[in-house]
């Protein structure tokens, strides 16, 4: 856990869409030293870069480019991730070429953060966390592949998500998504409790009222009977 004094956040890059990186900046760091920091780690010149900052939920919340400003005066928090925009092909406003380092002069360089994790074999370099890591990725894929098993389309369910109430609903989906990799469940709650209407960006996998849809994990679906609970008019009265 950081201190009140640092945050925590991931770092993108739009030119490599594969790569990213969580570091430890202060609070009280100006902008435009948070874009220097940021040049060393994705390789995009400081002052041609843009940044977008989104929360855990990709929703994007600020665009933290005024460089007198400090990091911490954004409304930036531990966990969420920082986007630095670049594109090589663009110019700046006095129609000189924007400069980007290739991924390839990139890695050739010794003063970056890559060339720091490989050195001390931190990160995705330490080989040992790495295949700790892909193990328990591989053995979480068994234990979704197991539960989904036990499901089927139409099945009723609850759907317990740590942090809210349990929630009635119906299966309506059961596999792969484009928004988001490894397996997922589409249930039509009771109530309209979900987010989307078996919609997510543009593409359908469900037919459902909006805000009747939502996907979650098959560890959060637990399917039995469970009737749909009806309200009793005359108790209202």
């Amino acid at each position: 856990m950081s201190s009140s004094e640092f945050l925590n956040l991931i770092v993108t890059n739009s030119n490599n869409d594969s790569y990213s990186v969580e570091r430890r900046f202060k609070k009280d760091v100006s902008i435009a030293e948070f874009k220097n920091k940021l040049e060393l780690i994705v390789g995009c010149q400081s002052n041609l870069m843009k940044l977008e900052i989104y929360n855990k939920n990709d929703d994007i919340v600020c665009q933290p480019n005024e460089n007198d400003r400090t990091l911490g005066s954004y409304p930036v928090e531990d966990g969420m991730r920082v986007h630095v925009v670049g594109d090589s092909e663009q110019t700046n406003e006095e129609g000189v070429r924007k400069f980007e380092l290739s991924q390839e002069e990139y890695s050739k360089r010794s003063d970056t953060l890559k060339a720091f994790l490989k050195e001390h074999k931190l990160g995705k370099y330490d080989e040992e966390e790495a295949k700790k890591k892909e193990e328990q990725k591989q053995q979480e894929l068994k234990n979704e592949e197991r539960l989904l098993s036990a499901m089927k389309v139409g099945d009723r369910c609850e759907v317990i998500v740590p942090g809210n109430p349990k929630r009635r609903a119906t299966v309506m989906y059961i596999g792969k998504t484009d928004f988001k990799s490894g397996w997922w469940v589409g249930v039509k709650y009771d109530e309209p409790f979900g987010k989307n209407d078996g919609s997510v960006a543009g593409k359908k996998y469900f037919e459902c009222f909006d805000k009747y849809g939502g996907f979650v994990k098959p560890t959060c679906v637990v399917v039995g009977d469970f009737p749909e609970e009806s309200i009793d008019l005359d108790e209202e009265l």
